[in-house]
């Protein structure tokens, strides 16, 4: 198997996001490295609450297949 590119590693990570906020809304990567045999993906995205969109920091670690090994997610 081929390794993974941060360019997949990346989009992984944000169709997972996508999912789990059930959100169309742009979400901004601004890291990605590999780190020993895990990647991981940080950065920002809007969540809504009482209408109101409210940026979060969100940071997701991946393994080297590419699974969802964590996730974290943060106001800011």
């Amino acid at each position: 198997m081929a390794p993974l590119s941060k360019e997949t590693v990346s989009q992984i990570a944000v169709d997972f996001l996508k999912k789990r906020k059930n959100t169309e809304q742009k979400i901004e990567v601004s890291f990605v490295e590999a780190e020993g045999n895990t990647w991981v993906v940080s950065g920002a995205c809007l969540m809504e609450i009482g209408g109101s969109n409210w940026p979060e920091k969100f940071s997701v670690v991946l393994d080297s297949k590419g699974k969802i090994k964590s996730s974290s997610f943060a106001l800011l």
